[in-house]
């Protein structure tokens, strides 16, 4: 019998070893064995996050100062040929041009982050548009996009389904409207503290969209009918909506197009009154948990709504609302029979709470400890 080698076994087979490598320390040192076996290490890495990224839950780039240019990223992508997830977040200094690296390996790619990549302007999303027309995932956390590259990206890459737009302060409705007529198979769109949008470029959206957060945003009521337009939606954030936005100005959630939401966060919406509540209330027969802290201009009418119509709400949040009185605790108590979960301040210590907790044992009321501060109540 021939002596064979490690030359003579299949990729394939070297693979599967690889992958059935449980400890991560075995895995990280099966490419010293050979050049052969670091290939099979190089080409089986499907993601990747560059040394001074961030994570969400890390937002300091671990080093500041690190300069990323076109070559580093050349040399990476030669070298991992396969990715299909890519992280160049906190990589403040990264130019346009280093994108054009892309090109060899970019239609793998379904997923890349580039948040906080100041240096990255319309020319480099075009880049990637003509670099990767597979994208599904790509998130733009600050970066300064404006209206033509979001065009772009939506001409090039129509399979996208989660954009992350937030603090995106250039772009507007038009924007907005060219990416969501382009990628028709949008889940999940995030807008947030994004002040030059009405709401208005969601309009004819496509049902597939589920998760929009628009936190912070100078949504008109046009607008607000717009983002719920088509029918599938199930996460809705629009805490800190503009004050001038009028106290019926939700009513179109609750109109018939939001039959799916789950999870609905008004948190400081202090202009929201009682006639949306009843709205949402009624026309939102799956809501499991509505943020409705800072919510001032909710009375008795408003918490006697949700109490009888919101049967399937398992979380409410009531921290610091003004007008929220004893017998808006009874109404909550009364209704709302899958709750599970009650945010409220601790400074709201009334005979109506503890007998909520009499009645309502396996509730779990969180209690928020808050001082007051001028006008409104915030957290210590």
């Amino acid at each position: 019998m021939e002596a064979s080698s490690i030359i003579d076994i299949p990729d394939d087979c070297l693979i599967f070893i690889f992958q059935a490598l449980d400890c991560q320390a075995d895995r990280e040192s099966f490419g010293l064995t050979c050049r052969r076996w670091l290939h099979i290490q190089n080409i089986t890495r499907l993601s990747l996050q560059f040394h001074c990224s961030f994570s969400l839950f890390n937002i300091t780039p671990s080093q500041s100062n690190l300069s990323v240019e076109s070559y580093h990223l050349s040399r990476l992508l030669t070298r991992f040929s396969h990715l299909q997830s890519l992280s160049l977040s906190g990589c403040t200094e990264l130019p346009d041009s280093a994108l054009a690296q892309l090109g060899s390996s970019g239609h793998r790619l379904q997923a890349l982050h580039l948040d906080c990549c100041f240096g990255i302007t319309d020319i480099g999303i075009s880049l990637i548009g003509s670099s990767c027309p597979n994208l599904a995932v790509i998130s733009l956390y600050r970066c300064l996009v404006t209206d033509e590259g979001l065009e772009a990206l939506a001409c090039s890459c129509p399979g996208l389904r989660d954009v992350n737009l937030a603090y995106c302060y250039l772009i507007t409705d038009g924007g907005l409207r060219a990416l969501l007529r382009g990628c028709r198979e949008l889940r999940a769109v995030k807008i947030s503290f994004c002040r030059h949008l009405s709401g208005i470029g969601f309009r004819d959206c496509s049902q597939t969209l589920a998760h929009v957060d628009a936190e912070s945003c100078k949504l008109e009521p046009e607008g607000i009918m717009a983002i719920v337009s088509g029918g599938g939606l199930q996460y809705l954030n629009i805490s800190g909506l503009s004050s001038g936005l009028r106290a019926d100005g939700l009513c179109s959630i609750g109109e018939g197009f939001c039959k799916s939401l789950k999870i609905l966060n008004l948190r400081m919406c202090r202009t929201i009154g009682d006639e949306s509540i009843l709205s949402i209330a009624k026309g939102c027969p799956l809501l499991k948990e509505w943020n409705l802290a800072l919510c001032h201009e909710v009375k008795l009418p408003g918490w006697e709504s949700i109490g009888r119509f919101c049967n399937s709400l398992e979380v409410l949040h009531v921290n610091r609302c003004r007008n929220l009185c004893d017998r808006g605790i009874q109404a909550l108590r009364d209704g709302c029979r899958r709750l599970c979960i009650l945010h409220i301040n601790r400074a709201y210590r009334t005979s109506a709470i503890e007998l909520f907790k009499l009645h309502r044992g396996r509730v779990q009321i969180r209690e928020e400890e808050v001082m007051c501060v001028g006008p409104d109540w915030t957290c210590r």
